[in-house]
């Protein structure tokens, strides 16, 4: 990843968080893939893949809440008191994080008594042409 799309990539997770400490930097060890941090915290990395021409990202943070506690520790890590997490309809293993009315990705349970979540979120690059 270059400069530019790093820059890109940060403005997307910044707006979408509503969080201006998130920093995104080149992988240590991946070629096309990049770390994201808030402040001294590793929140998880972005992948870049490209299909058909097209390139997309995929961020990944793990969070070792439960879901009891999910809600409030986001709030508190990224300083948004407009970030919510939502049941899904008829799905249990998962629930969906939104930014006031914008959805941001689905948080899927990591083990089977639900002590922790994943989050998964995809990027694509028609996300970053207005940032």
């Amino acid at each position: 990843m270059d400069k530019a799309e790093l820059a890109k990539l940060r403005a997307h997770l910044r707006r979408s968080f509503g969080c201006d400490l998130i920093n995104v930097q080149p992988h240590s060890r991946k070629k096309d893939a990049a770390e994201v941090t808030l402040g001294e915290a590793n929140l998880g990395e972005i992948v870049a893949d490209e299909e058909d021409g097209d390139r997309s990202f995929f961020f990944e943070m793990k969070v070792p809440v439960e879901r009891a506690e999910l809600q409030a520790f986001l709030r508190k890590r990224f300083g948004n008191d407009k970030l919510t997490v939502a049941a899904r309809m008829k799905k249990t293993d998962s629930v969906e994080l939104n930014n006031g009315p914008d959805h941001i990705g689905v948080m899927t349970v990591d083990d089977a008594k639900a002590k922790s979540y994943t989050l998964e979120m995809a990027i694509l690059d028609i996300d970053l042409d207005d940032v």
